[in-house]
């Protein structure tokens, strides 16, 4: 990966759950381009994977929720799998701590079910992205414009569907992170003037 993360840090927000590889690949990623990565976790200790079918591996938390704070971060990723994003949806710090990253337009990266959360957090609506088909209606109904292909990015915001997205989605998350917050102009948007701009994969 040609863009570099040093003296960046980056938050990996998850619980028990997280699909295994949607996790520990995006971490080594980050960390192989010389971010500072962190698993914050709303529980303490550690927390387990979802490996396809069944349980995997335990990673320990770095940070507890409790005591984490968006603003000492420049990104944030959303591992997928089914139960991890559908607890983090329902803990309102963790809406709160995602929240407070879409309203600094700081980059988010989103994968497989991720997005719920995002829903939840109001950062979806007029943004172009995709996710595990599933979601594709409530994201529709949230305001989001939902497509199908491996990776999304709008304006910082990059999405993908599925494990095998996985180095497409390091690629685009890496570049958006180095890239730094965006700027976007409501006002232009509604006027069809400013549009997302499409990954290229």
């Amino acid at each position: 990966m040609s863009a570099r993360l040093e003296g960046k840090r980056v938050a990996i927000l998850a619980t028990d759950g997280f699909e295994q590889s949607e996790l520990l690949e995006p971490l080594k990623a980050l960390r192989e381009a010389g971010a500072r990565a962190d698993v914050i976790s709303p529980k303490s200790g550690r927390i387990r994977g979802w490996q396809h079918t069944d349980w995997g591996q335990e990673i320990d938390v770095d940070i507890e929720l409790a005591s984490a704070d968006a603003d000492d971060y420049d990104a944030l990723v959303l591992p997928g799998g089914v139960m991890n994003p559908d607890h983090l949806r329902a803990n309102r710090s963790a809406v709160q701590f995602v929240k407070d990253f879409a309203d600094a337009r700081k980059p988010i990266a989103a994968i497989c079910h991720g997005p719920w959360t995002l829903i939840e957090a109001g950062a979806v609506k007029g943004r172009q992205l995709t996710s595990w088909p599933s979601l594709r209606t409530d994201l529709i109904n949230a305001g989001a414009r939902w497509v199908d292909e491996a990776v999304v990015t709008d304006q910082g915001l990059v999405t993908s569907r599925k494990p095998d997205d996985l180095p497409a989605f390091c690629r685009k998350m890496i570049e958006e992170i180095a890239e730094g917050p965006h700027e976007r102009d409501p006002a232009k948007i509604r006027a069809g003037k400013q549009e997302p701009r499409a990954a290229r994969h």
